[in-house]
């Protein structure tokens, strides 16, 4: 039997979410606060945790960091009713496997805890047979996808055919959501590595602290915390390829050790003053422009020149328009089969949603958005009370921002705060075009916001 734990502080919906998975056959606990969840946490496993986004005393991505550390192994799945498509993809990055916005639809949990445990089981096999660790990610992430027919999406996989077969590195560009590690899985796949390991490394979750022993691993007692030797990526995918996503929020003086290790083809782990030879192919990703970043000098320019011998830009979503209805069918059929559902079709006054939607998550999204329609969903065609309301009622809309518009020093009327957070915004939080835009640099940008304590995660 499966214990869950519900971390909310409403009292009510705790009860009823409770009382309807102990019908489902849960072990249910419920705790009403970050503190109240920890020290049911250091008393009991649980292998699924249901978390509201605001408790009263921190945040449920606290309480995620925190399970992360403790209990890796749980599925966490995060409840908010402030639906965010920023906060989802940061809860996934930092290890949550669900990202539910409310009011929250029972049979929706169920599918999520559902899923969540059977993904559970699966990497527990997959450990206990001993796969190398790149290769353990590769066998639980890999997804197919489609081919859209935009000549932006044509062009992407012509790239892909061209590199994949080359020892080149290649820097893929693209805002978050647009299929940056597919493009890295598909040229791994197609290459003469395909049968060695694929790792990928989420450089934006990595504090400069640790990335040391991420990337090259550490000997036992090297440092306090350090209770066991551990094996860094670049040694887990030694023969295959190493994907780096966000390299562009590495921090300056992890950049130089990353730049060491790929010129010497060598790593050092913490505490050992023995060398490791390694072979890896390096493919990165990020959301923003490093050449930009170079001229900065926030983005080493050797390393930049180190990885950047072939670069693949993936346009955003709303900028391909054609291929959204290729990707909605598509990923109709994946939930159909997922859900065991009979949805068949979304129908033309439906499909102009999504096609006047500016999809600021882009692909990931679509995904997301299509699996709730479904599930909601019950007749044989998708209806519009199941899709989100910012969607049916065009709160989010592909704006176009001109430099001149919100010059932030020439706008002396307005307050920075409201200048700063309207530019955010319609730059879908994008800070080093925020901060271009407002005519000001980016580390002027980010003081601002730290300043007026405007959220951007």
């Amino acid at each position: 039997m499966a214990r869950i734990l519900i971390v909310d502080d409403d009292v009510n919906f705790c009860i009823i979410l409770k009382s309807y998975l102990v019908k489902k056959g849960f072990e249910t606990d419920e705790a009403f606060s970050y503190q109240e969840a920890i020290r049911l946490l250091k008393g009991k496993l649980y292998d699924v945790i249901l978390t509201d986004f605001r408790l009263p005393d921190k945040t449920g991505m606290e309480l995620l960091a925190d399970i992360s550390k403790s209990n890796p192994e749980s599925v966490v799945i995060i409840m908010t009713a402030y639906a965010d498509i920023r906060l989802a993809v940061k809860a996934i990055k930092l290890g949550a496997y669900e990202f539910v916005t409310k009011p929250v639809n029972p049979d929706e949990i169920y599918m999520y805890i559902r899923n969540g445990l059977q993904k559970q089981t699966d990497d527990n096999i997959i450990l206990e047979r001993g796969f190398n660790p790149g290769r353990m990610r590769m066998q639980s992430q890999l997804f197919e996808y489609v081919y859209a027919g935009s000549k932006e999406s044509k062009s992407i996989h012509n790239y892909i055919d061209l590199v994949a077969p080359t020892e080149m590195s290649v820097i893929i560009e693209g805002e978050s959501g647009t299929g940056k590690e597919y493009i890295a899985r598909k040229i791994h796949e197609q290459s003469k590595r395909k049968n060695q390991p694929f790792v990928a490394i989420d450089c934006g979750a990595l504090s400069k602290e640790l990335a040391g022993s991420e990337f090259f691993g550490h000997i036992k007692g090297s440092f306090t915390g350090a209770v066991n030797d551990k094996t860094g990526q670049f040694e887990a995918a030694n023969g295959g390829t190493l994907f780096l996503d966000e390299i562009g929020n590495l921090s300056y003086e992890v950049q130089v050790k990353l730049l060491r290790a790929i010129q010497e083809r060598k790593i050092r782990k913490i505490g050992s003053n023995k060398d490791i030879n390694v072979n890896v192919r390096l493919i990165t990703a990020t959301n923003e422009n490093l050449a930009d970043a170079v001229k900065k000098g926030t983005f080493r320019e050797d390393l930049y020149h180190r990885l950047n011998e072939f670069a693949i830009i993936v346009p955003p979503l709303r900028e391909r328009k054609e291929d959204i209805r290729v990707f909605a069918e598509f990923f109709l059929v994946k939930a159909n089969e997922e859900l065991h559902k009979s949805v068949k079709t979304i129908p033309e006054n439906m499909m102009e949603y999504f096609i006047n939607y500016a999809w600021p998550g882009n692909i990931r999204e679509v995904k997301n958005i299509i699996r709730r329609a479904v599930l909601l969903s019950e007749g044989d065609s998708i209806e519009k009370t199941s899709l989100p309301h910012e969607m049916v009622n065009g709160l989010i809309q592909d704006e176009k921002v001109t430099p001149d518009e919100h010059d932030l020093k020439g706008q002396a009327e307005k307050t920075e705060k409201e200048i700063i957070i309207s530019m955010l915004q319609k730059t879908r939080y994008n800070k080093a075009k925020a901060a271009r835009l407002l005519n000001i640099d980016r580390k002027t940008l980010y003081n601002k916001i730290k300043l007026y304590q405007i959220p951007t995660d």
